[in-house]
Order: structure tokens, then sequence, then C-alpha cells
């Protein structure tokens, strides 16, 4: 198979499985992104940012600078969290 005609079925499942908001981020563009992925995932998971990089085998230096940009959504669970352990104080 040539790697336009791979290409062109990458994109178009990608186009197929993903919301529009996330069909215009780097999530997933090639299909080595799914390593890009699997580590923004487990970064969203709230699993620690020190087991994804040995995980991945990286520092958490570039998994933080690489991976970090692809997080999606996790602003307000990060205010949720923030509020929540100010309440304990207040």
């Amino acid at each position: 198979m040539g790697s336009s005609t791979y290409d062109r079925a990458w994109h178009e499942a990608r186009e197929l499985a993903l919301p529009p908001d996330l069909v215009a981020s780097p999530l997933a563009v090639r299909p080595y992104d799914l390593r890009h992925s699997a580590l923004s995932t487990w970064l969203n998971a709230g699993v620690d940012p020190t087991e994804v990089a040995e995980r991945a085998g990286n520092s958490v230096e570039v998994l933080m600078t690489r991976y970090s940009k692809c997080l999606y959504g996790r602003q307000a669970l990060a205010n949720r969290r923030i509020d929540a352990l100010l309440d304990e104080y207040g």
C-alpha cells in the first residue's frame, strides 16, 4: 500500500473517530501520534507524570514539554481540585 493511500485512510478514520474540536487539535494527526495520545491519556487520567515518564522511557521534563500541550479538558478539573482543597481550609 502506498504511503499516500495510508495517509488518506488515516485522516478519514481520524475524522470519523474524533469530535470536531479534537479533529482540529494535534491529537493523532499521524499514526506515530498514538504514542502521544496514549501518554496524554494517561496524564489526563491523573497518572503521576513521574510514572508516565518512566513508562514512556522519558524524563518528566521531556514528557511535560512534549506531551502536556495535548492535554484536553484539564482546566475545569484543576479548578475543581483547587476549590475542594481551599474548601478544606475554609
